[in-house]
């Protein structure tokens, strides 16, 4: 077979493309589809080559902590010491070897989720339908594809019925194109990576993988994901931090060197502690949060796709989602078809059958409800042409010849049916629309909506015979026939796990497709409070404002007749409102809400197109199986931020101390060596934050980033921690006298006990220990690494360290300072949350 460069698929008869490839109408066989694949490579987009595991050690190192790190102990062993270059290296490998250790986990987990979510298309193989694997297409395949498909190969049309492809991937067009098998070279063609709206094709692929349009060009496609807001709290974070940690090491190394030492010596312990400060141990605390917070949420059928999710769930405190399938149990039973006087009308019923049962591509569950409901004979007619659904118009046609005369079939939305309506049907004849008549069907319509009813219209009008393709203007002067509804009742455990919500702090917002009086019937029955009514008619985005619109999406909470580009405009509103937005879709229309929104959820089951678009799949469609998302998420966040508030109170505190201590003590108040131990000994006490318990109160809460209140508990605790410092400073060098050596060793333990043992109080609101428990893990990793601290002065090791071992009093005057401080720390922790009632963190 000859380079597909050679020939220009757009333009060239099928026939010719067919003998090209090699294939026919009956598609590959097996066999020759396995040559292709060597040939042509997997139907892929051009990854980065894989890595060896030795490889993605490696890239570990280029983490700006880890670079500070490498470059503080070059400096080091460059300056002598030998020991600070040995203790900084041991972090280093700690903090990369755990961090790989759990991504790499991590990733084995995502491979693996990503086996189960990896899409699928329908190929004639061996001449008869197969269902593949998408990256196994080959170029020769025929695809057959339907709507809510994504489409995986770039391609030729070879047969279309009614066939719409959205191409916003590739061209920015918002607006549905029609593709058929012999429209100009740009409707006879189809490109990967775009997603059927609606009908029925059959493709004959031309290119796969890198060679397809999407593939050249995937780099500037690839749009950065949407910052979520924990990637934002995060960031402020690490921004705050570097401001903190730069400043610091300026002044020390600064005062040092002005006083009394060399500058060498004074950029040496300047490097100890900005490594001491660093919180190094960050992206292993998250990557471990995150990754054991993905296994117990697979283990309750809810798979993450996006890691950084998690902690998003806990901080969400709006879900937006469909009523259907969520609030209702998603058995839509059809169960009255009525003509405009109320009537159980057969002819009515009939319409709204044919027009089901001729659709193209994946059947509603309207439709299904249609043609469940009974099998009505209608061999004899003979479809022409279909005016497929779309969200503008929101109703569908179908164009159907029965005894020699063409007839179209409409049914939709009521309000959109009524527009387009000029007569209606009083069972014998037609007649022109009438206010009284206009007035009688709103009042039917309405009845049937508050009943809790979802709602068709029916209409029809006989066509000129002739014609192959009816366009959308065939749809007016119809004449009303009537209505079908259906009932979709509301689910058993809905009302219990709304309650369970609220109390969660998490209000739902319901933005569906349904009339607004449907909606609110099935809340009602629900006890779920209505806080206003917006319908999509009335929400004319292009005419307010933004605050405008960010007062609507925040005060209303049922949403209805809503468009897709007007349900992602709600959710971006509301993100930009300081909310973190959650949303639930599993259809076509859902795409663009389940990328704006900061958590997009999704539904084992749903189109190719939502769940390729979503961060988690629940594997269940269920609010229950959602909250329990939530409630990890809430304790990933809680055990993150733990490890920062420590960070931000002893540990800062112990560092604020050295400026202190450089300007009055004759000596380091610690050397640089016991600076670094000290702070190896101290991220082992954090090793096990993530196994924590978290309290139940806390879960009860969406928790968000403030870093408003985060530097307030800095600049409190921080202080509190330098006054004990001060205090030890003042009993070492001034009641016990102590020389250089010995200050340092009773510096170095108070200050690992203190920077320790306040974690028992920050990781609560209680009282720790009678009223929260921590984890074991957690209270034998503290209380080892503190008796470490004790026994290292009795050794070699602290010999080498520079330590001298301490007499007993000079001990117990230490741990009465540091049984102090903790109990001011919870004093003060206690009068913080009384006054900063609000704090979210």
């Amino acid at each position: 077979m000859e380079s597909d460069s050679s020939i220009n698929y757009k333009k060239n008869p099928l026939a010719e493309l067919f003998k090209f490839l090699k294939t026919d109408l009956e598609g590959l066989t097996d066999e020759e589809a396995v040559k292709r694949s060597k040939i042509y490579g997997l139907n892929e987009i051009t990854k980065k080559k894989k890595l060896s595991p030795w490889l993605k050690f490696l890239i570990y190192f280029k983490n700006p902590l880890i670079l500070v790190l490498l470059a503080a102990a070059i400096i080091s062993g460059i300056a002598g010491e030998i020991r600070n270059t040995v203790i900084i290296i041991i972090m280093v490998f700690l903090s990369v070897i755990l961090n790989f250790y759990q991504e790499h986990k991590s990733s084995q987990a995502a491979e693996q989720i990503a086996k189960k979510l990896a899409v699928r298309a329908t190929v004639l193989r061996n001449r008869v339908k197969k269902d593949i694997l998408t990256k196994y297409i080959v170029p020769g395949d025929i695809i057959l594809l339907t709507a809510g498909d994504i489409v995986p190969a770039d391609g030729r049309v070879i047969q279309a019925d009614d066939f719409f492809v959205n191409e916003s991937a590739l061209t920015g067009e918002s607006f549905p194109v029609e593709k058929t098998e012999n429209g100009g070279e740009s409707n006879n063609v189809i490109f990967s990576g775009t997603n059927v709206v609606s009908g029925y094709a059959q493709l004959l692929v031309i290119h796969t993988g890198g060679d397809t349009e999407y593939g050249k060009i995937a780099d500037k496609l690839r749009a950065p994901n949407q910052v979520n807001a924990f990637e934002i709290g995060v960031t402020n974070f690490g921004i705050f931090i570097i401001k903190i940690i730069i400043a610091i090491v300026l002044i020390i190394f600064f005062i040092d060197a002005f006083y009394k030492r060399n500058v060498f010596d004074s950029l040496i312990f300047a490097i100890a502690i900005a490594v001491g400060i660093t919180p190094e141990l960050l992206p292993m605390i998250l990557s471990v949060n995150m990754a054991r917070g993905s296994i117990k949420m697979a283990k309750k059928g809810v798979i993450v796709k996006r890691l950084n999710s998690i902690p998003d769930f806990g901080s969400m405190d709006i879900l937006c989602t469909d009523k259907t399938g969520t609030l209702t149990e998603n058995k839509i039973t059809l169960v009255k078809y009525l003509d405009i006087f109320g009537n159980e009308s057969a002819a009515v019923l009939r319409l709204a059958y044919i027009n089901g049962y001729f659709e193209a591509g994946i059947k509603s569950l309207l439709d299904k409800a249609i043609l469940e409901f009974k099998d009505i004979k209608i061999n004899n007619l003979k479809k022409i042409d279909e005016i497929p659904y779309d969200f503008i118009r929101k109703r569908s046609s179908i164009i159907f010849e029965e005894d020699g005369q063409r007839h179209i079939s409409t049914k939709g939305a009521p309000e959109e049916i009524f527009k387009i309506c000029a007569n209606y049907f009083d069972g014998e004849k037609n007649n022109k629309i009438t206010s009284e008549i206009i007035k009688k069907i709103s009042d039917l319509y309405d009845s049937l909506s508050n009943d809790g009813f979802r709602v068709l219209a029916i209409a029809t009008k006989d066509v000129t015979n002739g014609r192959k393709v009816y366009a959308k203007t065939e749809e007016s002067e119809m004449t009303f026939r009537g209505f079908v509804a259906f009932y979709d009742p509301p689910k058993k455990s809905a009302k219990e796990t709304l309650v369970f919500m609220k109390k969660h702090g998490i209000d739902i917002k319901i933005i569906t497709g349904d009339g607004p009086l449907v909606t609110k019937k099935i809340c009602e029955e629900l006890d779920l409070k209505i806080t206003g009514i917006i319908s999509g008619d009335e929400f004319d985005m292009d005419k307010m404002s933004d605050q405008a619109i960010a007062i609507k999406a925040a005060s209303a909470n049922i949403f209805a007749r809503f468009s897709p580009t007007q349900k992602a405009k709600i959710i971006s509103s509301l993100r930009q409102s300081g909310f973190v937005v959650g949303y639930l879709g599993d259809g076509i229309n859902d795409a663009p809400s389940l990328k704006n929104a900061d958590v997009g959820i999704s539904v084992e089951n749903a189109v190719d197109v939502a769940k390729e678009t979503a961060d988690i799949i629940l594997m269940n469609k269920s609010l229950k199986e959602l909250m329990d998302g939530v409630l990890e998420g809430r304790k990933t966040f809680s055990n993150t931020m733990k490890y920062l508030m420590m960070g931000l109170s002893s540990n800062f505190g112990n560092m604020f101390s050295m400026i202190g201590a450089v300007i009055f003590l004759p000596f380091f108040p610690m050397l640089p060596g016991q600076i670094l131990l000290n702070n190896f000994l101290y991220d082992f006490s954090q090793l096990s934050i993530p196994l924590d318990n978290v309290d139940k109160e806390y879960l009860k809460k969406p928790k968000h980033w403030d870093m408003k209140y985060i530097k307030k508990f800095m600049y409190i605790f921080g202080p509190i921690s330098s006054i004990f410092d001060f205090l030890t400073f003042y009993f070492l060098y001034s009641i016990f006298h102590l020389n250089a050596s010995m200050f340092q060793t009773g510096w170095f333990i108070e200050s690992l006990a203190t920077q320790t043992l306040v974690i028992y109080i920050i990781r609560t609101r209680k009282i720790p220990f009678l009223q929260s428990r921590p984890n074991k893990y957690l209270v034998f990793t503290t209380l080892s690494a503190i008796l470490i601290g004790i026994l290292i002065p009795f050794t070699f090791i602290g010999s080498y360290f520079g330590f001298t071992a301490l007499p007993a009093n000079v001990i117990g005057a230490i741990f009465i300072l540091v049984l102090i401080y903790l109990i001011i720390v919870e004093i003060a922790k206690r009068i913080f949350y009384r006054v900063c009632a609000k704090c979210q963190f």
